[in-house]
């Protein structure tokens, strides 16, 4: 089964991806930073059998403990994940399917993280599968809810839906226009925020950046994801304007193309260069420049990041050892 990342959705020349992410927590429980790890398991045990008891997609349950460092790492470059979970997998567990398009991270912050990832520009699609796993799970369980503030959640500022939506967008003529700095003070006026492709404190590494509500107290899910929709739109067509006044000239047309001859022909790529150069890559490619097929492209991204590496290869390589299997998988994927 092909995974959701590998995929091109609408808008897929700037838009990479869309998450929407629910929070909950069990009302008889308390939440996750005051349970022992006993206490952990017992809440992961009662979700996962709700879960898998009425299981329309095809849900797997592991154990974070269960997984290598290199294993638990990759869940969060592939962002089925966060950083934040995988750095303590102590009384964690994790249900996932086979395409990766839902993950529930079980006893993150909140007892349940539940998530859906699309392809492209999908937050309407990707909220309605999300809403109903989250039907499911709420009709076998005991929510922590409150009739005046909504869905009560360890922090305060996800009370009330408890939903996050963010697009993953790919804004290289943007960022070279030195926008993105405008661009964030004007999408915080507007409820949103922008930073890089792993949340909060996160570089926007190959010019990829997440966009995603803040408020969810007071504002409907619907409300929310019609404004993310309406200024990722926005984003998009800004993007494409950029990047047309952009490669007028030819010396940003000639980095794409050279871009391009590295990536072909190098022997020892560090992750670093492959995501300045995909970048590049993937404008080319957006603006027609270049004819390489982008689902390659998603997947190399995921694929050649450095804890995968080590996950597919099975064992813990050096940096060098990395570079030189990155540059090689590259390589194969232009033949």
């Amino acid at each position: 089964m092909n995974k959701w990342y590998i995929e091109n959705g609408d808008q897929g020349d700037v838009v990479i991806s869309t998450r929407v992410r629910l929070a909950r927590n069990l009302e008889e429980y308390p939440f996750p930073c005051r349970l022992t790890v006993k206490g952990k398991e017992k809440v992961c045990e009662e979700i996962k059998n709700a879960v898998l008891s009425d299981d329309h997609w095809g849900f797997g349950f592991t154990w974070m403990k269960d997984f290598t460092r290199s294993q638990a790492v990759s869940l969060a470059e592939r962002h089925l994940v966060s950083p934040e979970f995988v750095s303590d997998r102590a009384g964690r567990g994790l249900l996932l399917t086979d395409d990766e398009a839902i993950s529930i991270m079980l006893c993150e912050e909140d007892h349940i993280r539940l998530q859906v990832m699309m392809a492209g520009l999908a937050l309407k699609e990707a909220y309605s599968v999300a809403d109903k796993v989250d039907n499911i799970i709420g009709s076998k369980l005991n929510y922590a809810y409150d009739d005046r503030i909504g869905y009560l959640t360890q922090c305060p500022t996800n009370l009330g839906t408890a939903m996050r939506a963010s697009v993953m967008l790919h804004l290289p003529a943007l960022t070279r226009c030195g926008q993105i700095g405008k661009l964030a003070a004007t999408v915080s006026k507007l409820g949103l925020v922008i930073r890089g492709a792993y949340g909060e404190g996160s570089s926007p590494r190959g010019d990829i950046y997440q966009l995603s509500n803040q408020i969810t107290l007071g504002i409907s899910e619907e409300t929310a994801l019609d404004n993310l929709q309406s200024i990722t739109l926005q984003l998009v067509a800004q993007e494409r304007a950029a990047a047309e006044k952009l490669l007028e000239n030819p010396a940003e047309e000639d980095k794409i193309f050279r871009a391009k001859g590295i990536l072909q022909n190098a022997r020892v790529l560090s992750g670093d260069e492959f995501m300045e150069l995909a970048s590049l890559l993937r404008m080319g490619i957006s603006n027609k420049t270049l004819d390489f097929d982008i689902t390659k492209l998603n997947e190399l991204s995921v694929k050649v990041q450095p804890a995968t590496i080590n996950a597919l290869e099975g064992k813990e390589l050096s940096p060098q050892e990395r570079d030189i299997i990155r540059a090689e998988w590259v390589r194969k994927a232009f033949e």
